[in-house]
């Protein structure tokens, strides 16, 4: 027989006083984190943790490798810091916002993706995305979220117009990913009109006069592609052709024939290497021989891109927003040699990105009274001093105060570090 429990009126009042305090200023006192759905994300790291951190990367298709270990890298970091950020518990779910049909990002999962995190009060801050894009549909539902906005630390978006204005950029951008009118996302990683302009450099240097650009059509292929195109012109190199390729054509021919009756001694293919980049590599190197190759970051991880181009992608050039690993010093050193150990194998740079978005993460929590919005106000107050990348901060847009872009070239069928360029701020305004 079940017994009846009856509870006075006096301790229902104060069940709901407690109830009140543990909700006051947004910040909810929990045995344990909810979590976010198993159709998205992967099982809960350390459950009973105050707060969740989640992770919003595409894991299927071509750059799975790459992202999947910069979820390892999260992990990583987390566990170095005991799932803690100062007085506060913190749990993890690695969350994907690709679909096995479209083989990367998906606007559909970004969206269920942006809401399931809004509605889960558990939810203290989100790292990601890769895919600009898929940040474009993110950042402004956490920026509505109750009790919120919600942090976002980003370790690769670098579409210039989701923090500030420019050439290249949208009408209404930044401001329409920020209708609170507070900002809550930053990024670790410099932004494409530095890399445009780093490209640009290299390019003159290599003796590029002539130059052919192609983009995805995407938010963040026409974005650099036009960045890449400004800062080119600044330097006096003649751009003989501007357009896009698509991504589901079966043969890019007619386009090399066009690159190579232009006289381009280059062509940059502002793009992703899953917009079918090793087929149109191939194509570009059979018909404009000639023209030499180069490409930003979305042609990361560069062994998908050895993969997919095969020996038509030998001599090309790569650009990464950030340091190569060998650059790294203090922190960033020992954060390689122990992840290395762990992985059994060297991160890729954006792993380490993704675990320097995570130590930022950490502290704004630390730093904070445990709500949501207190800890997007954080973000913008951090000063990481010998942290992975050196010293670590943010403007008011949400950029890195530190911006260097690394050159690498594909040698023998692997990445080899060429130069790093931090482009000066003249060209990067004109970018």
């Amino acid at each position: 027989m079940k017994k009846r429990i009856y509870v006075g009126a006096g301790a229902s009042a104060l069940i709901a006083i407690v109830a009140f305090a543990m909700t006051v200023s947004g910040a909810i006192a929990r045995s344990g984190a909810t979590p976010l759905p198993a159709s998205s994300c992967s099982a809960i790291q350390n459950g009973s943790g105050q707060y969740l951190i989640a992770s919003d990367l595409p894991l299927q298709g071509s750059g799975r490798t790459q992202t999947s270990q910069m979820t390892r890298a999260i992990k990583f970091v987390l566990g170095q810091h005991g799932y803690k950020a100062g007085k506060y518990t913190l749990a993890y779910q690695s969350c994907d916002d690709s679909t096995a049909q479209a083989g990367k990002w998906d606007s559909g999962k970004a969206s269920a993706n942006a809401n399931a995190y809004a509605q889960n009060s558990s939810v203290i801050g989100v790292i990601g995305t890769f895919n600009s894009g898929a940040a474009e549909i993110i950042v402004p539902v956490l920026n509505r979220a109750p009790n919120g906005p919600i942090a976002m630390v980003s370790p690769a978006n670098t579409y210039v117009g989701l923090t500030h204005g420019g050439p290249g950029t949208a009408a209404g951008e930044p401001g329409k990913y920020y209708p609170t009118g507070k900002r809550n996302y930053a990024r670790v990683v410099a932004a494409d009109d530095f890399q445009g302009a780093a490209d640009a450099i290299y390019a003159k240097s290599v003796g590029v006069k002539k130059v052919f650009i192609l983009n995805d059509k995407e938010a963040y292929g026409l974005g650099v592609a036009t960045n890449f195109k400004n800062a080119a012109l600044k330097l006096n190199i003649k751009v003989v052709g501007f357009t896009a390729w698509d991504g589901k054509a079966s043969s890019y021919e007619a386009l090399a024939v066009k690159v190579k009756a232009s006289g381009a001694q280059g062509v940059f293919l502002g793009g992703l290497i899953c917009e079918n980049g090793g087929k149109l590599i191939k194509d570009m190197a059979a018909g404009a021989p000639s023209a030499k190759i180069m490409a930003p970051d979305g042609f990361t991880p560069i062994s998908a891109t050895v993969q997919e181009g095969g020996t038509a992608a030998e001599g090309m050039s790569v650009s990464v927003a950030g340091l190569p690993n060998t650059a790294l010093k203090g922190a960033g050193a020992k954060f390689i040699k122990n992840f290395t150990k762990a992985d059994k194998r060297a991160p890729d740079p954006y792993s380490v990105y993704a675990a320097q978005a995570t130590e930022a993460m950490i502290a704004a929590i630390a730093q904070s009274n445990g709500s949501r919005s207190d800890v997007t106000k954080q973000l913008f107050k951090i000063n990481l001093k010998n942290s992975i990348l050196g010293t670590l901060s943010f403007n008011a847009n949400g950029d890195v105060t530190s911006n260097p872009v690394t050159i690498y070239k594909v040698k023998g069928g692997k990445s080899v570090t060429l130069k790093v360029i931090v482009p000066p701020k003249t060209l990067v305004k004109a970018a």
